[in-house]
């Protein structure tokens, strides 16, 4: 395809969704393919439910972990799902950043994973200042009431203070990484661009290019001059929310500002926003699978070295 069509192309895309209604259409299920209640599904969040049955189950043989409390620098006891190996030497330390549901049971096995990997995986709830993420069905309510009264000033001083943490508490904070998950996929972007002692962060659908608010002041495409730290994006090439525009936007801003290599975006053919939340009905087995491999991969290559 030739630049200009492909302009054409990129200047026809559809608006973008907003992050209730990107979600919202992924909500329906049949029900064969629903858990059938229990400890696990009752530990994802309220707007997350019913849960497929593809939903992974990460076992927690080898591994230690807690919930913890995090004094952040304004007093605010912040808490915190720790997983990591069992016994040996500290850990690389990677930051969990959650979704627009909060640190709910799959962000957890999602931390278990990276532990199991090998990792000191840590994900601090961002979102607790303003209430409880996990607990809102409604996905209107839980954006305008939560979601947006976290700033941006307030979310990454709050990820200094998890590595911070994780440092004095087992894990290796000379070696960092961050990842995150829609909301949390921004996040990474940003911190990137935030902090000098970060080695490596893998953003996973997260919008590069948002509205501004007063508290929420900061678009990924404006801050690629300032990263830090190479990212790898994971991007859908289905999502309504991110449309593949603003991705080929953002690729030629990263080629622009000489920082594509090392950074990198894969956009799945095939996949939906959400591809990896293996509990959703968005989830996509292949496009999981290989942007798994290629997070483990560039986390190896920066972090563990």
């Amino acid at each position: 395809m030739t630049s200009e069509r492909q302009d054409e192309k990129d200047r026809e895309a559809p608006a973008r969704l907003p992050e209730d209604r990107n979600w919202i259409g992924m909500t329906g299920l049949q029900r064969r393919h629903v858990l059938a209640g229990g400890a696990f599904a009752a530990g994802f969040a309220a707007a997350c439910r019913p849960v497929a049955s593809s939903a992974v189950q990460t076992p927690g043989d080898g591994l230690t972990e807690d919930t913890v409390s995090i004094a952040a620098n304004d007093g605010f006891a912040m808490p915190a799902f720790v997983a990591r190996p069992a016994g040996g030497k500290p850990a690389p330390v990677i930051v969990v950043v959650h979704e627009i549901f909060g640190v709910h049971e799959w962000i957890r096995d999602m931390c278990r994973r990276f532990a199991k990997a090998g990792y000191y995986a840590i994900a601090p709830d961002l979102f607790a200042r303003h209430g409880d993420a996990t607990k809102v069905a409604d996905f209107k309510q839980l954006v305008g009431t939560i979601v947006s009264k976290a700033p941006d000033a307030q979310v990454l001083a709050d990820i200094d203070t998890t590595y911070a943490w994780a440092g004095k508490h087992g894990g290796d904070a000379t070696r960092r990484g961050i990842t995150g998950f829609c909301w949390g996929g921004r996040m990474v972007w940003l911190y990137a661009a935030h902090s000098a002692d970060l080695d490596a962060g893998v953003a996973f659908y997260g919008r590069l290019v948002t509205d501004k608010t007063e508290l929420q002041p900061l678009s990924a495409i404006e801050q690629v001059d300032r990263l830090k730290a190479p990212v790898l994006g994971h991007y859908g090439a289905l999502d309504k929310g991110i449309p593949v525009a603003d991705v080929h936007m953002m690729q030629a801003a990263l080629a622009a500002a000489g920082k594509s290599p090392p950074d990198m975006i894969i956009v799945h053919e095939g996949a939906d926003h959400g591809f990896m939340a293996d509990y959703r009905p968005s989830y996509n087995e292949a496009a999981a699978k290989a942007a798994w491999d290629a997070t483990l991969g560039w986390f190896g290559k920066y972090v563990k070295g």
